[in-house]
């Protein structure tokens, strides 16, 4: 007798991929992590949610920790494919589009931070996180021809302003004034030379000329 008749399963069943189960797992915990937030939610009720015992989760994560990583990741990357669908829109555009899809998750953004002292896992995704984001401010700050020594203080100023459009949630004008001032200095800066620069935006040979 075979494995499969002995324990009463269909001999044309074919074993559900590993990683169609995890893509449900995360999905039942996306749900209920940005629905009901990450405390009240248990592994037994992400479990019962995708269909699956909670052992069956500790399978896949081995603690809570890991299933919020992994949702956080899957998310992340719907954020990625979005940005680069809206490459031809505007600086202002693409970085309102980018808050307004931040929001949908603060709830998950503010347990981050929370948790970010006590856990490894949330602390090397957090750092992560934060160097792609800063990474795509500096490539979009150059691409307004903001000189690459002026890109570090901008980048910061522009995570700064956007983490603050998360915390205190005022009006979509509000919003668009703040990111077009932002823009604007952006470009401001990218007009004025530079110590290094010449008017015609030449770099020149010392820092004295």
């Amino acid at each position: 007798m075979t494995d499969v008749a002995r324990w009463g399963m269909p001999r044309n069943r074919r074993p559900q991929d590993r990683e169609e189960k995890r893509g449900e797992i995360v999905a039942a915990a996306t749900r209920l992590f940005v629905e009901e937030g990450y405390d009240s939610t248990t592994v037994v009720r992400i479990g019962r949610e995708a269909g699956v015992a909670s052992n069956t989760v500790y399978w896949y994560f081995k603690h809570k920790d890991e299933v919020l990583v992994a949702v956080l990741d899957a998310l992340f990357a719907e954020f990625l494919a979005g940005a680069a669908q809206r490459l031809a829109e505007s600086p202002v555009e693409q970085l309102l589009w980018a808050v307004g899809q931040l929001r949908r998750v603060d709830r998950l953004i503010t347990t981050v931070h929370a948790r970010v002292g006590a856990s490894e896992a949330l602390r090397v995704w957090h750092d992560g996180f934060h160097a792609q984001v800063e990474g795509m401010l500096r490539w979009h700050l150059a691409g307004l021809g903001v000189p690459e020594a002026e890109q570090g203080a901008m980048t910061r100023i522009g995570v700064f302003a956007v983490e603050g459009m998360l915390t205190h949630v005022g009006d979509a004008a509000g919003d668009r004034a703040i990111v077009e001032t932002l823009v604007r200095s952006a470009r401001g800066i990218a007009a004025v030379p530079g110590p290094h620069q010449d008017p015609g935006g030449s770099t020149t040979g010392s820092p004295g000329r």
